[in-house]
């Protein structure tokens, strides 16, 4: 594998009408592997949503015919310089949305959406007392990073946003409502929601927090911890002035930014874990997925059982699943 950053990571997306996701989705495939990229690409009637790896070459390639598309002349492209491959395939499917957020009455980005804030207007709008910061990502993605103060909504998917709001509307009535995700596309939607609830202050970071860290103006101030991103590097730094670690390892709660999946493939929680807690607990969130009989690290790792027992009982713990 090359070295030195001769990769690079594109970010992308674009609300455009496509006429036919599936016949779309198919020869954007085979277009994709012809020039060697990997990564996860989303098309719907709506557009566009990817994340796509592979050599400057590769993907500059890739940015100029999409922007030789009219569909596609203006799409943004996010790139990060990477040492490789961020993904293991490639894959471009079809779908009824770009987020999964299944409003009864779904939101259109270019008739109804929050303020568009550049890096510096929402570094400004997050000092105001009157403003709520609100995070429209996952509780996972919150765990790691996070701009300072920002509400974690308690939710394990983006469809659940909505509901959460309508639970904790008192956090937000009167206030002047900002909002963030990873590239922006999230927000487009969501801000808009917002605005059709009746919260009539709505701002959104356009761009997102990976536009706001390379802001040169800006550089990722007041965020902390890293950023969560959907491919194998997981994480990555934003705020180029200082960096205050947030996460806390999910055993001790000793400060933490690395994740891993549970072992039980049956459960694959995500948790924030040093090395030493993955090894001594077996990679396993509770007593029962360390037991499990299909633990990956068990098996990985050619464990017996007399040393599956030994680890235990450093825990405390038995062979014994609990009820």
């Amino acid at each position: 594998m090359e070295s030195n950053k001769n990769y690079q990571v594109l970010l992308y997306y674009n609300y455009v009408h496509i006429e036919d996701p599936e016949g779309f989705a198919a020869e954007h495939l085979q277009f994709c592997k012809d020039l060697d990229l990997k990564g996860r690409i989303l098309v719907a009637k709506e557009g566009i949503n990817g994340t796509v790896s592979g050599t400057i070459e590769q993907t500059q390639k890739y940015m100029d015919a999409m922007h030789n598309d009219p569909r596609f002349a203006d799409m943004v492209f996010k790139v990060d310089a990477h040492d490789g491959h961020a993904f293991k395939k490639m894959h471009v499917r079809p779908r009824k949305e770009l987020v999964t957020l299944r409003l009864e009455d779904d939101v259109n980005p270019h008739e109804t959406t929050g303020k568009y804030l550049d890096p510096k207007e929402f570094f400004e709008a997050m000092q105001d007392e009157n403003t709520v910061v609100l995070d429209a990502r996952n509780d996972y993605e919150y765990d790691l990073g996070h701009f300072r103060g920002a509400v974690r909504p308690d939710i394990k998917t983006f469809r659940d946003l909505p509901e959460w709001v309508r639970e904790n509307k008192e956090l937000l009535e009167g206030k002047k409502v900002l909002t963030y995700c990873t590239g922006g596309i999230r927000c487009e939607k969501f801000s808009g929601w917002l605005v059709k609830e009746g919260f009539e202050d709505v701002g959104q970071l356009h761009g997102g927090i990976v536009t706001y860290g390379k802001d040169p103006e800006v550089q990722g101030d007041l965020w902390d911890g890293q950023l969560y991103v959907f491919d194998e590097r997981i994480a990555v730094p934003v705020n180029q002035k200082e960096h205050v670690v947030v996460g806390v390892d999910y055993f001790d709660g000793q400060p933490c930014e690395r994740y891993i999946n549970c072992a039980n493939p049956e459960c694959n929680k995500q948790i924030l874990c040093s090395e030493e807690n993955e090894h001594k607990y077996l990679r396993g969130c509770t007593h029962n997925c360390r037991v499990s009989p299909r633990n990956m690290y068990v098996k990985e790792h050619n464990l017996s059982a007399e040393e599956v027992e030994e680890r235990l009982a450093l825990l405390g713990e038995s062979m014994k699943q609990e009820a």
